[in-house]
């Protein structure tokens, strides 16, 4: 018994021990890593002067790996042939940069590789890590600095190139369209502020561009632009705001085509506001007759006409905006002709500020009240009025909505009629409003507002216009009602030219975009809700700040101006 006992004891000794030493050697992992790596060496070394070398390796203190480098890497000034990088895909303790162009005398260089280069585990990036040389006898150390804005939405693009160009006796402003600039910059993806580095002194013009033609130059089709009235002198401690806009001056005509046996469409891209569409040939007989409607969704316009005899039209399309006069042959082909259909616009319950609208694929001529009926849920007949709106080419019908309410609204054949005379077939609409408590309502009260008149909008954070008001002179408040429950954004816009819209600028015309100001904050409109809300608009003739302001971080004032 004795002995039973001491040999129990024992194998609980050692079955303790054994379990302690178990979980005193199970491992922990360790503390996460969030060093970034460094450079250790550069050959030859960084800011050299009298640079000759084809290929450059920068050792680091661990194994790094590239990440994103097409997008985060940024030569300045460009070179014609990028520089290859390696290597790429794989880790090591080192980069190597091997370089084709020839490099421009007495110029300083700068590699700067964003957040591309990252340690191997954890991807802590060696955040702006730049390498620079100098062909001449000195590395140049000017900066220039200033922060994005854009001309009409609350915040700007991401990765927006910052340009100098060197004013010398060769400089036009048409340099941007062809030329790659003297120095370059990128915003990359986390900020809106710049600074171009490594700057000789002297006079330059710089610019904003969102690139995404992806050439270091101005392509107006596809990129924004930001530019300043006048050139820089550098050293300078200013710190410049750019504001990005799309330059709608850019405008080619597409080939024409029949689409229809009554209709033709010119294509175009860019802004086609002004178009004319001119009949040359054949001469139009006295009953010809033509409508021009743009397409909702495409860069088109639709050109409807009435029956001609003829094996082919000839055009002249103007752009008086653009200056540019085409001249196009358009071959009559047998086919059908387009039928009317038409289309409710307004989805979902009624609005109460906005009439019912009926939209058509042919241009409308006119609109029968006779043979319209509108009643209410007792049905009784209920009074409206009734418009062709010719350049949306849609119905309005409008009428006094009460909450809560039912409407039935029956269109009889022959109630709208079409540009080549085709009426409609029998249409019913089944209608109702909700409760005024559905819905909330904003009073903005504006103060510094320096002139009028302006437009005041409400849109979604993705820009969208939802409502707006347009006022000529001040008002002791600007209401928004019947709004549907959401968050908005508010900003207005300084009408100049008092044309009820914001217009964009033009670079070549040196002429910027209208003025907005944002309110600073998302609005948050909720049913049954009324909210009066202060906005205190910034003086324009205050001094540019000497860097660049944080976003939303002056209540009730605009971020920009």
């Amino acid at each position: 018994m004795k002995q039973k006992v001491l040999n129990t004891g024992l194998f609980l000794f050692i079955f303790l021990t054994l379990l302690n030493c178990a979980k005193r050697g199970s491992p922990t992992g360790g503390e996460k890593d969030t060093t970034p790596p460094k450079m250790v060496l550069a050959e030859p070394d960084t800011s050299s002067i009298h640079f000759k070398a084809k290929k450059i390796r920068i050792y680091f203190d661990e194994y790094i790996k590239l990440k994103d480098l097409q997008k985060q890497l940024i030569v300045s000034p460009p070179m014609k042939t990028t520089p290859q990088i390696t290597p790429q895909g794989s880790a090591s303790k080192y980069i190597d940069i091997k370089i084709s162009d020839t490099l421009r005398e007495n110029t300083t260089y700068v590699f700067n590789f964003g957040q591309s280069i990252v340690d191997n585990n954890e991807e802590n990036p060696y955040s702006f890590f730049k390498y620079v040389f100098s062909t001449g006898d000195y590395v140049d150390s000017l900066t220039v600095d200033g922060y994005i804005t854009d001309a009409i939405q609350k915040k700007p693009d991401n990765f927006v190139s910052v340009m100098l160009y060197e004013i010398d006796s060769t400089y036009t402003d048409s340099i941007v369209y062809k030329q790659v600039p003297t120095y370059i910059t990128n915003t990359l993806d986390s900020a809106n502020t710049f600074q171009i580095t490594n700057i000789k002194a002297g006079k330059y013009m710089l610019i904003g561009l969102k690139d995404n033609s992806n050439t270091n130059t101005y392509v107006p089709k596809t990129d924004k632009i930001a530019f300043l009235k006048d050139f820089i002198e550098v050293p300078t401690d200013s710190v410049y705001r750019l504001n990005l806009f799309k330059d709608n001056s850019f405008y080619r005509a597409a080939r024409p085509s029949l689409a229809a046996k009554n209709r033709i469409i010119f294509g175009y891209e860019g802004t086609a506001d002004s178009l004319d569409i001119t009949l040359l040939h054949p001469s139009p007989p006295a009953d010809f007759r033509y409508r021009i409607l743009k397409d909702k969704e495409k860069d088109t316009m639709h050109y409807w006409f009435t029956p001609i005899e003829a094996d082919s039209l000839i055009f002249k399309v103007t752009n008086p905006v653009a200056v540019v006069r085409d001249t196009f042959t358009v071959k009559i082909k047998d086919l059908y002709k387009d039928s009317l259909s038409l289309s409710a616009e307004q989805k979902g319950s009624l609005s109460f500020k906005k009439p019912f609208s009926i939209g058509a694929n042919i241009p409308l001529s006119a609109i029968h009240k006779e043979k319209i009926s509108l009643l209410n849920k007792d049905s009784l007949a209920v009074n409206f009025t009734q418009e062709i709106d010719k350049k949306k080419n849609m119905v309005r019908l409008d009428w006094e909505k009460l909450p809560n309410e039912k409407y039935r609204l029956l269109l009889m054949p022959g109630a709208i009629e079409d540009f080549f005379g085709e009426v409609n077939d029998t249409l019913s609409y089944n209608l109702s409003t909700k409760s005024f408590a559905d819905y909330g309502n904003l009073r903005m009260i504006l103060h510094h507002v320096d002139s009028f008149p302006i437009i005041i909008q409400l849109t979604t954070e993705k820009g969208e216009v939802k409502d707006e008001v347009f006022a000529k002179e001040a008002q002791p408040h600007y209401d928004f009602n019947y709004l549907d429950p959401g968050k908005y954004l508010l900003r207005v816009i300084y009408d100049q030219n008092g044309n009820g819209k914001w217009d964009t600028g033009d670079y070549l015309e040196k002429r910027q975009p209208e003025r907005v100001s944002h309110y600073p904050e998302i609005l948050d409109i909720k049913a049954n809700w009324e909210i009066e809300q202060d906005f205190t608009l910034k003086d324009p003739s205050a001094p540019i700040p000497k860097k660049a302001p944080a976003q939303d971080s002056i209540p009730g004032a605009p971020e920009e101006e």
